[in-house]
């Protein structure tokens, strides 16, 4: 039977978690208004990782967990930041090394990774989305401001943003299971740098990608 660790107030000295690691063989579930709960070394769950309005974590190790990670804040990591469902905050996700998700990642402020940037469907920012090596989404990539990557942008459902920018090449409409539609195709962004492979330039418009939305459990 899977259990669920509760983390409180009473569980942190000084803005830190009280052990080491923050680790549960069931899910994690962060009480609200704690600010910033930081811990020294990593945070897994089997299940899910949730932690409630005003309430943000970061670590100094790596972020895993099997279900989803639903964050009040933001998110920052020393190491991989893994979800094998959504990742959703409601400000940055900030790591070392690279962001992945079975499902979608949502940020309501930016995503930076000094790695790679992968969802099996949506990547969506309020602000930029900042990769040192690569930004892949089955589906949709949007974002507020700008989207950058140190090798190459692939999206299998269009890419929506202010500017793109990125050392080799950017491919939109990359969908494998259908055709995707013309607009599906389009990057609808100023290209900075970088060489449109595949996929349609169009002006940067203020609309939303169309599909249905897969950041949500």
């Amino acid at each position: 039977m899977s259990t669920t660790l509760t983390v409180t107030s009473a569980d942190l000295i000084d803005g830190f978690y009280r052990e080491h690691d923050m680790i549960s063989s069931g899910s994690i579930q962060i009480n609200p208004h704690l600010g910033q709960v930081r811990v020294r070394g990593s945070i897994r769950a089997i299940g899910s990782i949730a932690a409630g309005a005003e309430t943000g974590i970061a670590a100094g190790e790596g972020i895993k967990a099997g279900e989803g990670i639903d964050v009040g804040l933001g998110i920052n990591a020393g190491e991989d930041i893994e979800a094998g469902r959504y990742i959703k905050v409601g400000e940055d996700i900030k790591t070392s090394l690279g962001v992945k998700a079975g499902w979608g990642i949502k940020a309501g402020g930016g995503i930076e990774a000094g790695g790679g940037i992968e969802a099996s469907f949506d990547i969506d920012a309020g602000r930029g989305i900042d990769a040192g090596w690569f930004i892949k989404a089955s589906e949709g990539i949007k974002a507020g401001t700008g989207i950058e990557a140190g090798w190459c942008i692939e999206a299998g459902l269009g890419i929506d943003a202010q500017w793109v920018s990125c050392g080799l090449r950017i491919f939109a409409g990359l969908c494998n299971w259908r055709a995707p539609t013309l607009e599906e195709m389009e990057v609808r962004a100023e290209i900075r740098s970088g060489t449109l492979a595949y996929g349609t330039h169009v002006p940067p418009v203020s609309k939303t990608l169309i599909h249905k939305s897969s950041i949500s459990p």
